[in-house]
């Protein structure tokens, strides 16, 4: 929270004593600073007017504490706070700001960036606490990640700057870009639901090194490193590595680093972006026009209007059947290696000329035929015989939806949606095409359809998510295939492999020619090794010779690099041999049998999550202090428990406990760990504060005192574990 009361990244702590109050009774919350009196107002203004059902009343006492009272509207029973009220008190919007909810495929990438990766260890000897919740070396000390989006969780883009560089009329146009466009000032909540806050003003983010001091792959592991702080404006920043190397002379030109994270911006996206900085730099450093309109708030009114009723009936049809094979290697065993691999290779000129004729005789483009291509390469490793259903991501730009101006928007439009085609190695290779294309033509109709919603259209359960009350699981068969062992259960296709093809990239002629003018070349940026979050992603796009250059992004863990080599070296050698089938009766089977005598690649299977308990007690305390419970749950910012436990001076007993197990259980654990007598305290930093309130609000009162709730919004560890004091202190300290 910022203002002219609050400090810069400061966070609010609200403290709740649920109790059992009488129907129809207000609701007392307690804001704990730092909060002046007109900020506190602030807040309940905005509460009254986007909650209209509840009546809000606000006492201040004084700085740093104030009472909100929400009185809910009529009926028989307690009315728990909304998600979205709660999130409205712990993270109101800055000054000026917007806020807008994250849907669809957005939704996905960021509960991913906010899932714990694994375990470490807590800094005493009796506890273990998820990495998600814990200081790790690159973020909970400093507070650059400890709120989500740790390295794994970004992409980065790099290219040599020709010509004359005036750095501080790069910076200006960079920052003249970010004025322009909302989405380079946006940031992530996800206190109670996932939500983009859209900030009123945000800096650009630009560094500067000299070869001297930092080599080209520290420079790559280091920006990988330092991740993102998902919570605060500007999640692309940029690198500028100048001069020469010790040993090298002369000096190389200079290389520009741009990194990003993908669940604000995809790639059509940052490119967008790099041809209006391109305009910024070619006129001065200042880009001529006023902020972008249509933008993620026009896009994500559009996307409310929508109706669902056509994307339904196709998911209910689409979806995936059990038993659809969708790894692209046989089960194999660890492959010792780690961290995401790169692969690139290319089809000459010629070649893909011949590929995009045979395709476009048989009324298809080439897109349909590296998707048969890799339809055929699942088939294989899924070693069975006669037909098969597979299935893969195929990604969609999402900008040639029926909104004006959609296609120059910025920002997480394109996504993957499952294609799913039988293969039977009898039938002709022009039946395979056409149904990859026409599979194709329906997912384009809908490409703001996201996992969640094609998982409630198709009658499936949701996947796990931030929510506590959400448990689920999925198994992968030792063949391949993708089987159900609970008939309630559905793993997402997308997950093992995605396949992308791209357009052209280019900027426009004339601004190519304007920055020529001044003796700059423009290039092509290429891509670093990411990861993407799955054992493979295949992206196909023309280069400027004509060629179709392909790159495959593979996860070393589950895909060795000589696995991922072959299968990369297969799907190249299918696609060349492809229009050589000239026959109509020309079947799959035979253009399987190019391969006959080449390896299928292996595939390890994804390592289980290594088991924890329910109930982890992180300091004994005092045998009849009160009990302080930390709720763990995906998204809690990283180092903020740690430090709280650190800093704790009082006689009392914490435990943390996980939330993400059978219904029922955690409140079993925490009345054995209260015991007789004792009062429990629950509190939660973020997503955790909700899942301490829900706790609560299913507790059993007549055991004992009824349970005092401590929640925070989202900070940095430091602020964060600063707030959760403050509010701790609230409720065992009577105030003054």
């Amino acid at each position: 929270m910022s203002s002219r009361y609050a400090p810069r990244g400061a966070v609010l702590a609200v403290v709740h004593e649920p109790g059992t109050p009488p129907a129809g009774g207000p609701l007392v919350l307690e804001l704990c600073g730092p909060l002046g009196p007109a900020d506190a107002e602030g807040v309940a203004a905005r509460l009254a007017q986007r909650h209209r059902a509840f009546d809000v009343a606000l006492d201040s006492h004084r700085p740093g504490r104030h009472t909100l009272r929400l009185t809910p509207p009529a009926a028989p029973g307690p009315v728990p706070l909304p998600a979205e009220l709660l999130a409205d008190v712990l993270a109101p919007p800055p000054p000026g700001g917007e806020v807008l909810p994250v849907t669809g495929h957005q939704q996905t990438l960021l509960l991913a960036a906010l899932a714990p990766a694994g375990t470490t260890e807590h800094t005493s000897h009796t506890s273990r606490i998820d990495c998600a919740d814990c200081t790790d070396s690159t973020g909970g000390r400093d507070g650059r990640d400890s709120a989500g989006g740790g390295g794994g969780q970004l992409e980065q883009l790099y290219w040599d700057w020709s010509g004359p560089l005036d750095v501080a009329r790069f910076a200006a146009a960079w920052q003249s870009v970010v004025d322009r466009e909302s989405v380079l000032r946006a940031c992530f909540d996800w206190v109670a639901s996932p939500r983009l806050v859209l900030h009123a003003r945000a800096d650009a983010d630009i560094a500067v090194h000299s070869r001297t001091a930092v080599t080209w792959a520290q420079l790559l592991r280091r920006d990988r490193a330092r991740g993102f702080a998902l919570h605060r404006p500007g999640l692309l920043r940029l690198t500028l590595l100048r001069g020469a190397s010790a040993a090298a002379a002369p000096a190389p030109p200079p290389r520009v680093l741009l990194t990003y994270h993908p669940a604000l911006l995809d790639e059509r996206g940052v490119h967008l972006l790099l041809r209006e900085f391109y305009r910024a730099y070619a006129a001065g450093g200042v880009l001529p026009g006023g902020e972008r309109r249509p933008d993620l708030r026009d896009h994500a009114r559009w996307l409310a209007g929508q109706n669902t009723d056509a994307a339904r009936q196709l998911w209910a049809r689409a979806v995936p059947p059990r038993h659809t094979a969708t790894r692209p290697g046989r089960p194999g065993g660890r492959t010792g290696q780690h961290g995401p691999g790169l692969l690139h290779t290319r089809l000459r000129a010629a070649q893909t000329f011949r590929l995009r004729s045979w395709a476009a005789l048989r009324g298809a483009a080439e897109s349909s035929a590296l998707h048969l291509v890799w339809a055929l390469l699942l088939y294989r490793a899924a070693d069975v015989h006669g037909p098969l259903p597979v299935s893969f991501g195929v990604q969609l730009s999402g900008r040639d939806i029926a909104l004006p101006g959609a296609a120059g928007i910025p920002g997480p439009l394109d996504g993957p949606l499952p294609m799913t085609v039988t293969v039977d190695p009898d039938e002709p290779l022009t039946g395979l095409l056409h149904q990859v294309r026409d599979t194709l033509l329906d997912l384009a109709a809908y490409p703001w359809a996201g996992a969640e919603s094609i998982r409630a259209w198709s009658g499936r359960p949701p996947f796990p998510s931030v929510s506590p009350s959400v448990s689920g699981s999925v198994s992968v068969s030792g063949s391949g295939l993708f089987t159900d062992t609970d008939p309630d259960t559905f793993a997402d296709p997308c997950a093992d492999t995605l396949v992308r093809f791209e357009g052209p990239l280019l900027l426009p002629q004339a601004l190519r020619g304007e920055l020529a003018a001044q003796g700059i070349d423009v290039q092509s940026p290429r891509t670093a090794a990411g990861a993407t979050g799955r054992p493979l992603t295949l992206t196909a796009r023309h280069d400027t010779e004509g060629g179709l250059a392909l790159s495959a992004v593979h996860d070393r863990a589950r895909l060795a690099d000589e696995d991922a080599a072959a299968l990369h070296a297969q799907c190249v050698r299918l696609l060349g041999a492809l229009p050589g089938y000239r026959d109509a009766a020309a079947t799959a089977g035979q253009l399987l049998d190019v391969l006959a005598r080449a390896a299928v690649p292996r595939m390890a299977r994804p390592a289980p999550p290594p088991p924890r308990p329910a109930l982890s007690v992180l300091r004994p305390g005092h045998p009849h202090a009160d009990v302080i419970c930390l709720v763990v749950v995906p998204g809690v910012p990283r180092g903020s428990y740690d430090l709280f436990v650190r800093g704790h001076r009082g006689p009392e007993k914490i435990v943390a406990v996980h939330v993400d197990g059978a219904p029922g259980a955690p409140q079993a654990v925490l009345h054995q760990a209260r015991g007789p007598g004792r009062r429990l305290v629950l509190c939660g930093c973020g997503p955790g504060g909700r899942a301490a309130y829900e706790l609560a609000q299913h507790m059993p009162y007549a055991t004992g005192p009824a349970p005092a709730v401590v929640m925070t919004g989202i900070g940095d560890a430091a602020a964060s574990a600063a707030a959760l004091a403050r509010g701790v202190r609230s409720v065992l300290t009577p105030p003054p």
